[in-house]
């Protein structure tokens, strides 16, 4: 087959131009890692330097005023323990010594009861029933009351009533039974003591900072 003269015969045919493909410039559409390992940190600014100086002196400066706060606070809560455990002792001594006492004038307290008055004597006779000293009792059974002593009303030609009055034992002496003589005993209220009827009340206080006061009836 003839070949035409223009057309390069077997290898001489010459090569088609090869398209170029532009290529980005360097720096441009690449993403860097930096290796913590081997990339060496850059210094700081001074920017950077006095905002982290000024950071930690504003730390430094808040935990020494907390400390300070703590510190007054705990001396006041000191001061406070100190002045109420003072107190406390205080009212703690001042109780004891009033029970000490309390214990003491009940214990020598002398006892109130009520008893006959014998005609003519001015000695308690026989210890009475208490409310023969008692003047709504005596009023209500038709006596009267007069000095101290309750006046029981007197029957014509009955036996003779016999008058009452309050007695008082020494301190530290029980009342007599009802009905028993009234030995050790007189009219005469103790100054200064502790005097106790015969329920166990006090009528009239005694003893370590504390004024006597009357009480009961045929004081």
């Amino acid at each position: 087959m003839p070949v035409a003269d223009n057309e390069p015969e077997g290898d001489n045919k010459p090569e088609e131009p090869t398209q170029q493909v532009p290529q980005p410039e360097d720096g441009r559409g690449r993403i860097r890692y930096q290796d913590p390992d081997s990339t060496t940190p850059r210094e700081p600014t001074l920017a950077e330097r006095r905002a982290r100086q000024n950071a930690e002196q504003r730390r430094q400066e808040a935990e020494a005023a907390a400390r300070e706060a703590e510190a007054v606070k705990t001396a006041k809560r000191r001061k406070a323990l100190i002045g109420g455990g003072a107190t406390v002792g205080v009212v703690a001594l001042v109780a004891a010594m009033y029970t000490a006492s309390e214990v003491s004038a009940s214990a020598n307290a002398a006892t109130q009861y009520c008893a006959t008055i014998e005609e003519g004597e001015q000695q308690p006779g026989v210890r009475a029933e208490d409310q023969n000293c008692d003047p709504e009792h005596v009023e209500s059974q038709g006596g009267y009351v007069s000095g101290g002593m309750m006046f029981m009303p007197l029957f014509i030609g009955g036996p003779p009533v016999p008058q009452y009055r309050y007695a008082y034992t020494s301190p530290g002496t029980p009342a007599p039974r009802v009905g028993s003589t009234a030995t050790g005993s007189t009219f005469n209220k103790p100054s200064g003591s502790t005097i106790k009827n015969t329920s166990g009340s006090t009528v009239q206080r005694g003893g370590f900072g504390i004024s006597s006061k009357t009480g009961g009836s045929g004081s």
